[in-house]
């Protein structure tokens, strides 16, 4: 099985890491336009393979597209990371036209392939990826909510001090400080509903946190966040691959879910073999369908954008 990461900056090499030292591809291909960059990255994981045990072929190219020929899976993080301070919105002008060139040389040379975007602004950069491909729905997948839910679980975890692994929680919604919606009334310990074991004060606070996690991490370091985007793109990647059916709340194009239609936006979605097969439709309450439809106006004015 063999993956193409286009973009070689902190989150594609990143995800070239987590994909071949976990062993989920046989083969990575890492695709810049900066000269040398992807070779170097590619051969500094590839050096590790010794000592971590791993098969994984992983090749680093500059812009030679031939090389992704027959990709299983294309991970599209290429464009410019943001900067403190700076929303995803204001990526889209630089951003869309990267993607839009980048998927059409892909499916070039990989005519079957999934795409997953990466991108900022994700939830439109996904809408755009599908719209200028034409391809169907559930071949293009934008990877947000993965990594917004691991950081809503990583908060909840820390506000009981329990394991996160034993929490579970779902963000849903835009991929975006404002739009995206930290499910808590849903959210469990081992079965047991986390509004049971902290207050509604302290829930509010941690979805306040989810929904800047991204900036937070931003203001801190200086540019976007890398580790945990790295390995929600592993995860959403060896469900596809694996044919996992795992249930991972993901930017597809909806079409009557959720009363909504003609917009990408992060709903739970069943991710095997074929990307997105099927959408899981939630009992939201009447505030959350609020919220969700308030999430896919605002998305829908960044499109008109494009």
């Amino acid at each position: 099985m063999k993956v193409t990461i286009v973009g070689a900056g902190n989150v594609g090499a990143t995800c070239a890491d987590v994909i071949a030292s976990n062993s989920i591809a046989s083969e990575v291909v890492l695709l810049d336009i900066k000269e040398g960059f992807a070779e170097g990255k590619a051969l500094d994981i590839i050096q590790t393979s010794t000592t971590l045990g791993f098969n994984t072929r992983v090749v680093g190219t500059t812009g030679n597209y031939s090389l992704t020929a027959n990709s299983d899976v294309v991970v599209i993080t290429s464009g410019i990371p943001r900067k403190p301070g700076m929303s995803r919105e204001e990526l889209i002008g630089i951003n869309a036209g990267i993607v839009k060139e980048v998927s059409n040389n892909i499916l070039n040379h990989s005519d079957k392939a999934i795409i997953v975007v990466v991108s900022n602004p994700m939830d439109t950069m996904t809408y755009l990826t599908l719209k200028s491909t034409g391809l169907a729905k559930n071949r293009v997948i934008g990877m947000g909510g993965a990594l917004d839910s691991s950081r809503f679980k990583t908060y909840l975890s820390l506000a009981i001090s329990k394991p996160a692994n034993d929490i579970q929680g779902m963000v849903i919604g835009g991929h975006g400080d404002t739009t995206m919606i930290p499910l808590t009334r849903l959210a469990t310990y081992n079965g047991i509903p986390i509004s049971k074991l902290l207050s509604n004060k302290t829930l509010e606070k941690i979805a306040s946190d989810t929904m800047v996690g991204g900036a937070t991490l931003t203001k801190l370091i200086g540019t976007s966040a890398w580790y945990a985007p790295g390995a929600s793109v592993g995860y959403l990647v060896n469900s596809i691959l694996n044919d996992q059916k795992r249930i991972i709340p993901c930017s597809v194009l909806l079409q009557g879910e959720y009363n909504q239609d003609d917009v990408c936006l992060g709903v739970p979605c069943i991710i095997g073999r074929d990307g997105c097969e099927d959408i899981i439709n939630l009992d939201l309450n009447d505030i959350e369908m609020v919220k969700f439809s308030e999430s896919a106006e605002a998305v829908r004015r960044m499109n008109q954008s494009l």
